[in-house]
């Protein structure tokens, strides 16, 4: 298996609901048959209904549960963008669950859920790069 990830598909309840909520964080997306699909750098975001998405996986759906082991992540160019952000999340709808504070790597985050409770962290992290059309850069982690 390569190692990539090409498609991160969120379950959701209302996909109407769901959609303007990431179009109002300035997403751009594509409906075809249910489905909504947004390019985010060499992957995509897919919103789709929760029931079909179980299903479709061979797996019963469940209750969200508080806290189910995963955290999307979003890493930005500056602090401002990380508050900037978090203030957009709120007014479109979402709940900021840890307001943006110092890291302990020596950046910036805050973390927030959406309309359906996938949570998400918003960064700055100084050292990790990010290239032109917004790729994620690892460092050489063994230099240090």
């Amino acid at each position: 298996m390569e190692q990539r990830l090409s498609l991160v598909t969120l379950g959701v309840r209302d996909l109407a609901r769901a959609k303007r909520f990431y179009d109002a964080l300035g997403w751009r997306g594509q409906e075809a048959q249910e489905t909504v699909f947004y390019q985010a750098g060499g992957i995509a975001v897919v919103l789709w209904s929760r029931a079909a998405l179980a299903a479709d996986s061979g797996l019963e759906d469940a209750p969200m549960p508080a806290f189910g082991g995963i955290v999307l992540a979003h890493n930005v160019r500056s602090r401002r963008q990380v508050d900037d952000i978090l203030a957009s999340v709120e007014a479109a709808g979402g709940r900021v669950t840890k307001p943006a504070q110092e890291t302990f790597y020596g950046g910036y985050a805050g973390s927030f859920v959406d309309p359906d409770g996938h949570p998400w962290e918003v960064a700055h992290n100084p050292g990790f790069g990010l290239a032109e059309d917004g790729a994620l850069v690892l460092p050489d982690l063994s230099a240090g």
